[in-house]
């Protein structure tokens, strides 16, 4: 019988993993000694934190980043079709999700690996819920492009597409970039158009604004160096 591959969800803000972790991850994580990640130092951290292996040294990181290619796949399965269970780990929030882990995913349907999904913290859902837009039409695009232009030409396409399916937009960015990114859509939203941005979700310095871009001029904001979620939805 091949092994399983879980999708364990990971933090999205620091020392919160009392508030953010649900007990049944940690169950499941307490049976696991292979997991692959993007990162192994901070994949190691977050384990250990979770205080549910007597010994962190005994537990096998493989990586599985953007620079993983299919072929590299076989090598990293080879325990799971021997029958040993294994764990994804983001770097952030949920595995597969804007993330490598997707690669991981997809070879394990392909190959017949039971695939299963835990509960815990996205920052996009949270983000979505708590910005009161459009919940049931809504596009994750991941990154805009760092070049100013290019960015305001795709704001303004996607601030139509959003007019015209009544749907909400979502961004993240790098988190020094937080504050450029927001000047972007200042100056390219249409003064009518909703605005929210979601910084440091689940941890005690959580800031969630959604307001009228117009608003917004009115009441400048300005945003640390940490993890954000952007969304917008033009008006009707």
């Amino acid at each position: 019988m091949k092994g399983r591959l879980f999708l364990i969800p990971t933090l999205i803000a620091d020392e919160t993993t009392q508030a953010a972790i649900p007990v049944t991850v940690r169950e499941v994580v307490k049976g696991i000694d292979y997991f692959l990640c993007e990162n192994a130092r901070s994949a190691r951290r977050f384990i250990g934190g979770l205080k549910v292996h007597s010994s962190i040294e005994a537990i096998r990181f493989e990586l599985l980043n953007k620079d993983t290619r299919e072929g590299d796949l076989s090598a990293l399965f080879e325990p799971l079709h021997a029958g040993k269970d294994a764990g994804v780990l983001s770097e952030s929030g949920c595995p597969g999700v804007a993330d490598p882990g997707a690669l991981a995913v997809r070879y394990a349907h392909d190959h017949a690996i039971r695939v299963v999904p835990l509960v815990g913290p996205s920052s996009i859902l949270l983000a979505l819920a708590a910005s009161g837009m459009n919940g049931q039409q809504f596009a994750f695009h991941g990154y805009l492009p760092v070049n100013a232009q290019k960015a305001t030409v795709l704001i303004k396409k996607l601030e139509q597409e959003s007019q015209k399916k009544k749907q909400t937009q979502i961004f993240i960015e790098t988190p020094y970039r937080n504050n450029a990114l927001l000047g972007h859509f200042l100056a390219a939203l249409r003064p009518d158009s909703t605005l929210c941005v979601a910084c440091n979700l689940t941890s005690p310095e959580e800031k969630i604004i959604s307001r009228r871009v117009a608003d917004w001029k009115k009441q400048p904001e300005t945003f640390p160096k940490a993890p954000a979620v952007f969304l917008f939805l033009a008006a009707h």
